[in-house]
Order: structure tokens, then sequence, then C-alpha cells
């Protein structure tokens, strides 16, 4: 069966938080690709995800959240990470932050480590589903190596018989993913530049003039929009 299409709208985002809360996997708008998104209390739910994009289980998967405050119930936001996001959420920019030792989180959402990438972002749907229904794991639309879907009827197309409902805001963005910053040091660490320029991440974090926040090409680790 393929999956529902309904307008992104007010009706349409109640539909899509029922389907949350009974533990079924949606595609949604962000402000870059579409996305494929689970509750994080779906018993099984992470493994799902990764089984819907045929991806590899060592890759991390981020997580939207409505606000700094919500993202705090999950992960420890040092003065780095807090001066980055009051700079840049909502928006393209995703943080990897230390979970919080009291954080009860699925094993399968952080690929086994104690860090996990979380975002506030520019879209105001994930947002709202996520202030609904709590923080969403959330990867691309896609299966794992393919092109990303920029819009519902091309979501459908590629993992509609495994959905349970896409919401269609229309064309997304697309284009540049998200900066990805490690934040669990003292300075910042730039896995993959994306649309915030390493250069400004270092200027807002505080650093010295002329220096940037280096670089891992850690990209291939997480596949973080």
């Amino acid at each position: 069966m393929t999956a529902r299409l309904v307008a992104d709208g007010l009706a349409g985002q109640r539909e899509a938080i029922a389907v949350l809360q009974a533990g079924g996997i949606i595609g949604l708008p962000t402000d870059t690709v579409y996305g494929i998104a689970v509750a994080l209390t779906t018993p099984g739910g992470i493994e799902r995800l990764f089984a819907v994009k045929e991806r590899p289980p060592d890759k991390a998967i981020v997580v939207l959240a409505d606000s700094l405050e919500q993202v705090e119930v999950l992960v420890e936001v040092p003065d780095l990470g807090r001066r980055l996001a009051y700079r840049y959420w909502p928006g393209a920019l995703t943080l990897v932050l230390p979970v919080r030792p009291d954080a009860r989180l699925p094993l399968a959402l952080t690929a086994g480590t104690r860090t996990l990438g979380v975002r506030v972002p520019g879209h105001p749907t994930p947002r709202s589903l996520a202030r609904a229904v709590g923080p969403l794991p959330t990867s691309s639309a896609n299966r794992s190596g393919n092109a990303d879907c920029r819009d519902a009827g091309s979501v459908a197309a590629a993992l509609g018989q495994h959905l349970d409902l896409i919401l269609d805001g229309g064309a997304s963005p697309g284009g540049v993913p998200s900066t990805v910053v490690d934040c669990t040091g003292p300075e910042p660490r730039v896995l993959r530049e994306g649309a915030i320029p390493g250069s400004e991440i270092a200027r807002a974090a505080g650093m010295a003039e002329g220096s940037s926040a280096g670089g891992a090409g850690g990209a291939e680790e997480a596949e973080l929009r």
C-alpha cells in the first residue's frame, strides 16, 4: 500500500501527529530536502527508519526539535553549543552534543556513541510536529546513496510503500544541507560544511580572527541534513 499524501497544513499536520503517535513513519518537508520521521518513543522506530532507507546501522540519525529547550531534554548543551544555537536556530545548523546521562535513548539512534546530532530546522512543519510529539528522529527521504527527494511525489515514488503518510508541502529548497558541527570539545569541529561556512562558525563561537573551525571530513559517518 502506498502512503497517503495529504496537504501540509493544520489538518494535514493533525493527521501526521496521529500517525506518529500511533507508531507510524511519515514523510515531511524540511528547510533542506524532504525527510522521513518517526516518534522517538516508538519501539523499534529507529530500526524501521534504517530498514526503509536500506541504510547501514553504523550511521547516526539526526533529531529535529521545536526549540533549544526541547533539545536540552536529550543532550547537554555547553556554552559553545548554546552560542551557536542562539545564532543559527532555527536554521541549517546541526550540532553534535553529548547525550545527557539521564536520557533514555534507543541505542540505534546514536550508532552506539554517547553523542547525538540535533537541529531546530527553519521549516515550521517539523517544528510543529516536534512540539506535539516530541523530538523527531529524522533522515532524508531516499534510499541510502540515492538522490534526495525534493517534493512529495518523489517521496511517494521512492519510499511510499514503506510509509504511512506523506505531508505535501510543495517543492523543498533542496541544495546545500545543514552544516554539522561537533561541540563536544573546547572548540567547534566542523564535520560537514554546508549552508554555513566554517569560518562563520568560528567567528560565532568567538574564536580568534583568521582562524576557522577545523573540519574532520566526517560527513560520511552520519547522514545529517
